[in-house]
């Protein structure tokens, strides 16, 4: 299998983003195809050699699309920028999936326009999976769409509710929908509709809809797959990224005011570290963009190494998955589509 990894996009690009490819062609078994500044990531290579130096190849690209960019202004104007160049790339077959740390709204841009969106797929949508007191919860969308209809949303139930069974293992994922109280009347036009609309698939036995999730139950894992415009699923996103860091700071506090804490402290670390890790976005690796023809990982515009290992490994283990194929299958499922 081959992934293809924007080596320019990212904060601590293309240092990070050349590490972790050497990490995912090293423990992944996957071929690596670098796509970027030929001259900056063969001598980052040179640095950081692989074991089996076939594995990663190189493609260059002139340009960069960055965080102040405009998205659409500069897919359409930087055509040799890494990302444009890794997007056509995975268009044309050059590799199974593709993984960018780069701009959210460069990279849905770019997905549209040059891999296309599934037929019949009105939006692409980004979902991470969110800790929850249960293990996780995938949150459809969160950022790619600031305003949604119902029939958007209705088709990132459907979605979010093939990718929860194939990526995350769960039979029958629990679908729900973001609102302001729990009540099939609570919400906005579209939030009504959505509801009435996933009721009547759910009484149809084509999807486990559960009905409204409060925000406080969002930590408790009130249901696998949360549905909402990506204006909210920023907010919950980054609110949930926010207490969790927060949560920690505070809790170390109270442990290094004395002897006595500091004692305690030695005791519970081996379960605070492993709640640390829940919360840190290097273990995930990053967010599918669920409705787009071919498998893209979106990875935080952050990520070191680990993470960008970690979004390689998320992008192969999506490809295998045949969630792509569920969902052009399955595309009558998805109530109010039309075509593109």
């Amino acid at each position: 299998m081959k992934i293809i990894l924007d080596a320019m996009g990212g904060d601590n690009a293309p240092d990070e983003i050349v590490k972790g490819a050497v990490l995912a062609a090293d423990q992944l078994n996957v071929d690596i195809l670098l796509v970027g500044d030929e001259q900056r990531v063969r001598a980052l290579l040179q640095k950081n050699p692989p074991q089996h130096p076939t594995r990663i190849t190189v493609r260059h690209a002139s340009d960069i699309i960055t965080m102040e960019d405009n998205p659409v202004s500069a897919v359409r104007q930087k055509k040799d920028s890494s990302l444009a160049v890794a997007l056509r790339l995975l268009g044309e077959g050059e590799g199974d999936a593709m993984v960018s740390a780069g701009s959210t709204g460069a990279v849905l841009t770019g997905a549209t326009l040059f891999v296309k969106r599934i037929k019949g797929v009105r939006r692409a949508a980004l979902a991470p999976v969110l800790p929850t007191a249960k293990g996780g919860s995938l949150l459809v969308d969160c950022g790619a769409n600031v305003e949604c209809t119902a029939e958007y949303l209705t088709q990132f139930a459907f979605m979010g509710y093939y990718y929860a069974q194939k990526q995350m293992g769960i039979k029958n994922p629990r679908v729900g929908l973001i609102n302001n109280g729990a009540e099939e009347t609570k919400g906005t036009d579209a939030l009504r509709e959505t509801y009435q609309i996933l009721k009547k698939a759910a009484e149809e036995g084509k999807i486990n809809f559960v009905g409204n999730v409060e925000g406080r139950d969002i930590p408790q894992g009130a249901a696998d797959v949360l549905i909402c415009d990506g204006f909210t699923g920023n907010v919950v996103l980054k609110t949930i990224e926010g207490v969790g860091l927060f949560f920690v700071g505070k809790v170390k506090e109270i442990f290094m005011k004395n002897a006595a804490t500091k004692l305690a402290g030695a005791v519970v670390k081996p379960g605070l570290r492993e709640f640390k890790k829940m919360l840190d976005y290097n273990e995930v690796g990053g967010a599918p963009l669920l409705g787009i023809s071919k498998p893209i990982v979106k990875a935080h515009g952050s990520s070191g190494a680990e993470a960008i290992k970690n979004a390689v490994r998320q992008a192969v283990i999506y490809t295998e998955s045949g969630v792509v194929a569920d969902i052009e299958r399955s595309i009558g499922e998805l109530k109010g589509s039309s075509e593109s």
